[in-house]
Formats: structure tokens, C-alpha cells, sequence
């Protein structure tokens, strides 16, 4: 019981301090790739306190109830990653934290919101066939869906499952907000004016889904860490690497549009996952 309730702890610590300075390592990153400076690492938390500070104001009541519920699904998801829970379960709540906050954008009469809530829900049918594959990747590989009997595994499961590693990096872009599928809700100021799916969250409740954005960053580097659970040196390479690889393409990609994310990511994406899967089944 003890044990449980330091897991817990460790998760809800982890996501804002994790998220927030790999929010800050990737805005430094970027810069230098841009030849300019960049903000501080802490620059994220300054954002972040500077926002919970504000006045809450809210179209709705409907909009700040959506944005506690897509914090609340993605702290949960992690705590459950933390506690070596089930991966499928795992994958579910946090696909309803991204639902509500497709339901808090569309709670609201403006244009913006409404068609960052539409590209959203876009992006979500774009990933979320491609993270089931990748679960079921990892059952026809270990028998189980329980993260404990994942890490547990004795070789690197990235040996057996090479492709869906590339599929998951897709899923990666799509929920980093990374070009070229950053259609909801960007963070370049060059590509939008207004930010798409959050345009009428401010103060506290825009903090709220910053916040809650940094739990998923998280959560997803852990999926990524499920490839190489034989030896922490591994796995921390296979992150620093992701991560660079994902900032390296955001940086030398444009916005393509959805019709493009959808043929693509579909088409790659599960090609890739149906032979993986295939390959599984023969060996």
C-alpha cells in the first residue's frame, strides 16, 4: 500500500516537472536550430504560474469543466503507467482526456475553436489506430498487456518490433504538435494567429491543458521507453534520440493539410503495423 502511494506521488510530480522541462529543452533546441538564442529552460513554469495567476474567464461553464476533466484523464493515464498498470487501459483514459478537450473547444460560437476542434478530432481518428496496433504489438509479443510483464521481457522489444517503433513515432508527431501535423493547435507564431483548438482558454484553465499537455508528453516518452526495457542506458538513448528526431523534423517540415495526414498516416502508418504484426504471427 505504500508502495502504491509513492507510485502515485511519483506520477502526479512527474508529469508538470518532466513535462515542463522537456517543454523547455525542445523550445531551446528549436531556437538553436533557428540560430537564435531561446528562452530559458524554466521558461514553461514562468508561463504556467504566470497564467494560473490571471482572472479565470471562460466562455462557459461547460469549457472549464472540459479542461479539469482532460487534466484529470491525463494524470490518471500516467499514474497508471506508474503503477505498471494495463496498457489498454492506460491507452483509453487518455484518449478521454483528448476527447473532452475536443468538447470544450466545440462548446464554443467561435470560428477558431471550432475548426481547431474539428482538425483535432481529425488528428485523434489520424493516431489512435495507429497506438491500438502498437498495443496489440506488444500482446502478440508478450502475451500481455500488463506494462510489469512488458519491461519484464528479456530483449529489447524494438528487435521484434522495429515498425511499430516507426508507427509510434507518427502517433509522437501528431500529439507533440509537431509539423508537418500540427493542425490544431500550433505553437509557431508564424503559422497561426490564433491558437486553433485553445483559442478561447486563458488564464488558470488554458494553464490547466498546458499542464495537462505535459502529463501526455510524458506518458508517451513512456510508451517509447516499453522498446528498450533491458537496460536504462538504452532506454534513456532511444528517448534523447526520439525526442531530437522529432524536434528535427518539426523544424525542417511545413503544415501539410488533413487530407494529407489522413491518406498518409493511415497508409504508412498501418502498412507498417500490418506487416509487424505479420512478422510477429510467422515467428
Amino acid at each position: 500500500m505504500t508502495q502504491t502511494a509513492v507510485m502515485i506521488l511519483c506520477g502526479l510530480i512527474a508529469g508538470p516537472v518532466v513535462g515542463g522541462l522537456v517543454s523547455g529543452l525542445d523550445r531551446i533546441l528549436t531556437a538553436r536550430m533557428q540560430s537564435r538564442i531561446g528562452p530559458p529552460v524554466l521558461q514553461p513554469f514562468f508561463d504556467v504560474v504566470k497564467l494560473l495567476a490571471k482572472e479565470p474567464l471562460v466562455v462557459n461553464v461547460w469549457q472549464a469543466f472540459c479542461a479539469y476533466c482532460y487534466i484529470a484523464a491525463a494524470s490518471i493515464a500516467l499514474v497508471l503507467f506508474f503503477l505498471q498498470s494495463d496498457l489498454l487501459l492506460i491507452f483509453f483514459v487518455q484518449a478521454v482526456g483528448a476527447v473532452f478537450l475536443v468538447v470544450g473547444a466545440l462548446s464554443s460560437t467561435s470560428p477558431y475553436s471550432q475548426i481547431g476542434a474539428h482538425r483535432e478530432l481529425l488528428q485523434i481518428l489520424s493516431y489512435e489506430p495507429l497506438l491500438v496496433l502498437v498495443v496489440v504489438g506488444f500482446y502478440l509479443e508478450t502475451g500481455s498487456f500488463k506494462l510489469a510483464d512488458i519491461y519484464a521481457w528479456p530483449q529489447p522489444m524494438l528487435l521484434k518490433l522495429p515498425f511499430l517503433f516507426i508507427v509510434l513515432g507518427y502517433a509522437l508527431t501528431i500529439k507533440l504538435r509537431k509539423s508537418p501535423f500540427d493542425l490544431s493547435t500550433c505553437h509557431h507564431a508564424h503559422q497561426e494567429l490564433v491558437k486553433g483548438l485553445l483559442t478561447d482558454y486563458s488564464g488558470p484553465f488554458l494553464a490547466l491543458t498546458e499542464i495537462g499537455h505535459w502529463f501526455e508528453v510524458v506518458l508517451l516518452l513512456g510508451f517509447c521507453t516499453l522498446f528498450w526495457g533491458t537496460s536504462w542506458i538504452g532506454m534513456a538513448v532511444l528517448l534523447a534520440v526520439t525526442y531530437f528526431l522529432e524536434v528535427l523534423v518539426d523544424n525542417i517540415t511545413s503544415r501539410m493539410n488533413w487530407r494529407w495526414m489522413l491518406s498518409y498516416v493511415w497508409g504508412v502508418g498501418l502498412t507498417l503495423s500490418l506487416v509487424n504484426l505479420i512478422w510477429l504471427h510467422q515467428g
